[in-house]
């Protein structure tokens, strides 16, 4: 059995410090690193959420190659491509667990910043002054929004002109109506253990009506993380890590 970590935007692997330290499995951790997002963008990579869906499921051929199982944990878009290759491909996985789901109702609008992304010339410019800000104050911001302050300088660090032009390509694909599109079969997650978290704080990725919506059409068992933000999993991974054991006991 191994865990597997993915994580989103405009992060890196080492948002999974802290929780990987509080699981407590005997377990193998992988924490995958998608494309342009604290790893190398190969040739001809297109960046869309097709592409990213793609990317994870060889990952997960790879991992199960020799008759191991996958425990799938996303978080932000890594919850995203966590969905996707599971709705794929439920085969390759133990069970799977996100935090964006309700990005998949249909009544979900992407947020403000999200839309600015998706807007041509728009986009490019905010990019553009992301990379031109100092590390320090990129770092500064992330802090602000929640995120641990050692994590935030090494996630501001690794930002570079391959992850802002895969940030554009990856929100311009998933552009409504993508999401409600790929949520109208949200119910085939449902043919492996699912877990979604819900944050009480995270203000991106839905309402709580659509997060429980979008839980319910995939059959998911639902944590509500009451008082925490869009990184839960730096703000209290004890609790963090202790929802997701709860979810894999059950059912082992």
């Amino acid at each position: 059995m191994t865990v597997v970590l993915v994580h989103g935007n405009p992060e890196t692997a080492a948002i999974w410090g802290p929780l990987v330290d509080h699981l407590g499995v005997e377990e193998p951790t992988v924490r995958l690193s998608p494309p342009g997002f604290g790893a190398p963008v190969p040739d001809g990579f297109a960046a869309t959420w097709q592409a990213y869906r793609d990317w994870l499921v060889a990952e997960l051929q790879e991992l199960t190659a020799g008759g191991g199982q996958v425990d799938l944990v996303g978080h932000d878009w890594g919850g995203g491509h966590v969905v996707n290759a599971v709705l794929a491909r439920p085969d390759l996985v133990r069970s799977w667990a996100c935090d964006v789901v309700g990005i998949y109702d249909p009544d979900y609008v992407w947020h403000d910043l999200a839309q600015q992304w998706q807007t041509p010339r728009v986009g490019e410019e905010l990019v553009a002054r992301m990379g031109a800000a100092p590390v320090a104050r990129r770092a500064q911001r992330l802090a602000a929004d929640g995120m641990d302050a050692a994590v935030a300088d090494k996630v501001a660090a690794a930002f570079d002109p391959a992850m802002g032009e895969c940030i554009l390509r990856l929100y311009r694909s998933a552009a409504q109506p993508a999401m409600a599109d790929l949520g109208a079969g949200l119910d085939a997650a449902a043919r492996v253990p699912g877990l979604v978290l819900i944050p009480s704080d995270d203000p991106y990725v839905g309402t709580r009506e659509q997060k429980l919506r979008a839980a319910e059409r995939a059959g998911a068992r639902v944590e509500e993380l009451d008082g925490l933000g869009h990184w839960w999993m730096l703000q209290d991974p004890a609790r963090g890590a202790a929802a997701l054991t709860r979810f894999w006991t059950s059912f082992r």
